[in-house]
């Protein structure tokens, strides 16, 4: 069966030509599967040959709600998708004074194993397609009943992990005929594969490159991110110049602060000597909470914020919502794996309240 909504609306037109028919039916149907559409049947526009062999020839994703959480605090929604496989992701709705952002994943568990991290948990069960990617922003979008503006690519997975879906994704998203969210409006969080962020730079996209780097030491990184082991904070760092150096772009550093792991004031001003000279700005990120992880989040933020400004570096912290349900990536999930083979939705139902 073919997985229609990862195709472009240019490969659609192409397929239907081999199948006889006109080139604007890929426009129709397009349009259908971006405004959410989960069956042929209700594109009422298509004749009913067309919407029989579209049935039997293709499937078009729609993920159900597994869970559902709503914080009482500031009205974050945190999902628990079940995609057609069974298997599970998760999606974050965030509410700001400028819109509404929701954090997507890119797969289904993560290998890169950071120990700070609930989504490396159990390993990476598979890649996401394109258009599960999309269901993602889609089906929140249509639940929640407001108009995403923004999206991050930072939930469950390492995007660049999966480089050609996410490409893909991107395509599909920015599309006029689609959801119609434009490239500065998505932020892609890498953990920091180089030679993929090398990669990534040769298509000059617009959005804002964000590296978890977590620690300016690779004896620290190495420790909480098991990927810097072969390839190091100063390669890293000489990637995120060239990509700035190609794309004009500056770039976003996610730093967790970390009780007495990468929170002292030579770890500041190391990672201010790193920072001298190029263009970025340093978001400080107070740690949420994973049981299984013996790290506990720092008491030295503000202390921190102050070292690196006085140093010239622009900072912000992060505004901590959904205190109130499973906010850290992977916990929603971690949690559902974790009641065995019954079914998450048996237990809590898609509106948050338990049975």
């Amino acid at each position: 069966m073919i997985d229609i909504k990862s195709m472009t609306q240019k490969e659609l037109g192409v397929w239907l030509k081999e199948q006889g028919e006109p080139g604007f039916r890929a426009k129709q149907i397009f349009t259908w599967l971006h405004r959410g559409a989960t069956s042929f049947e209700e594109m009422t526009n298509l004749s009913k040959p067309l919407r029989e062999r579209l049935s039997a020839q293709c499937v078009i994703t729609h993920p159900e709600v597994a869970r559902k959480q709503v914080s009482a605090q500031d009205g974050t929604i945190k999902y628990l998708w079940r995609l057609l496989d069974g298997n599970c992701i998760e999606t974050v709705l965030m509410r700001y004074h400028h819109g509404n952002t929701v954090c997507i994943s890119s797969q289904v568990g993560c290998r890169m194993g950071c120990a700070f991290c609930a989504s490396t948990l159990g390993g990476k069960v598979r890649d996401l397609t394109p258009s599960e990617m999309i269901d993602q922003v889609l089906f929140t979008q249509l639940d929640a009943g407001v108009s995403i503006s923004n999206i991050v690519l930072m939930g469950i997975g390492e995007p660049l992990d999966n480089f050609d879906t996410v490409l893909r994704f991107l395509e599909l998203v920015n599309h006029p005929d689609g959801l119609n969210i434009g490239m500065r409006h998505i932020s892609l969080s890498t953990c920091g594969l180089t030679e993929k962020i090398d990669k990534l730079a040769e298509h000059r996209l617009q959005l804002t490159l964000s590296v978890s780097l977590h620690a300016p030491d690779d004896e620290t990184r190495s420790k909480i991110m098991p990927v810097n082991r072969g390839i190091g904070v100063e390669k890293l760092f000489d990637t995120c110049r060239r990509y700035f150096e190609t794309t004009g772009r500056r770039i976003s550093y996610e730093y967790a602060m970390i009780d007495g792991v990468n929170d002292s004031d030579a770890q500041a001003d190391l990672l201010a000597q790193h920072l001298k000279g190029t263009p970025g700005h340093v978001n400080l990120i107070p740690l949420n909470e994973v049981k299984e992880s013996p790290l506990k989040p720092s008491r030295r933020v503000a202390e921190f914020q102050r070292r690196l400004e006085r140093q010239g570096i622009t900072v912000t912290v992060r505004r901590k919502l959904g205190g109130d349900i499973d906010a850290s990536c992977g916990q929603l999930r971690r949690k559902a794996m974790g009641e065995g083979s019954e079914s998450p939705a048996d237990k809590v139902r898609p509106d948050g309240r338990k049975d």
